[in-house]
């Protein structure tokens, strides 16, 4: 879709949106947009979206602030020129699809470039409370730089199977342990020579209830 295939309206809402996750990291409600171009109603706002996602522009999902860009790198564009980094947030992962498929991004967060050594490359929220001790909690998000090594002692994101999930990483020889920071969670033994374990990366930081894989 070219930016000529739009009515000028309709690129005045496509830069409300980019220019919000760009901003705050969260598109706008229906609300939003509607006063920010003098509607009465947020239902102007709805059919100009609808007509959006039509042209491919966005995709519209359930939610007050159900707005994704199907592309996702205008947003980064529009951050970086303000000087802000812009890592996409992973929401669940499908089996069989890499971390960063588009399907699992639901938005672009803008993080201060100088929060987090070394710069993650993704943010993945967490799920339940197996870290708990570690100060990761449930509805957390994890900064996570990509790489598939890791030292004992370090905490992973990890995929064994299905799932991902977020452990303390412990190797020795063939047999790796994926230790939870709760008592309440046993440790995951993964047999390498049976089973197969991705690491997708190592967690940099962590950002309090932004919003859950743990």
């Amino acid at each position: 879709m070219s930016p000529t295939d739009l009515t000028p309206r309709q690129r005045e809402i496509l830069a409300l949106v980019e220019d919000s996750i760009a901003r705050r990291g969260m598109p706008p409600t229906r609300a939003e947009i509607a006063q920010a171009l003098g509607y009465a109603s947020a239902n102007a706002a709805q059919e100009h979206l609808r007509a959006l996602a039509r042209k491919g522009a966005i995709t519209l999902e359930a939610g007050h602030r159900g707005i994704r860009l199907r592309d996702s790198g205008a947003a980064g564009a529009h951050l970086a020129a303000r000087g802000r980094l812009a890592v996409p947030l992973v929401g669940r992962v499908a089996a069989g699809q890499p971390i960063l498929a588009e399907a699992h991004i639901e938005r672009q967060v803008a993080l201060d470039p100088g929060l987090f050594h070394p710069r993650p490359d993704y943010l993945l929220r967490v799920h339940g409370t197996s870290m708990r001790d570690a100060a990761i909690l449930d509805g957390d998000l994890v900064a996570v730089r990509r790489g598939s090594e890791a030292r004992n002692g370090q905490i992973v994101v990890a995929r064994l199977g299905d799932e991902a999930t977020v452990k303390r990483y412990e190797r020795h020889g063939e047999r790796v342990r994926l230790l939870p920071a709760n008592p309440e969670f046993a440790p995951i033994e993964v047999d390498l020579r049976r089973e197969a374990l991705v690491l997708e990366g190592l967690v940099v930081g962590v950002l309090r209830q932004l919003g859950g894989a743990a």
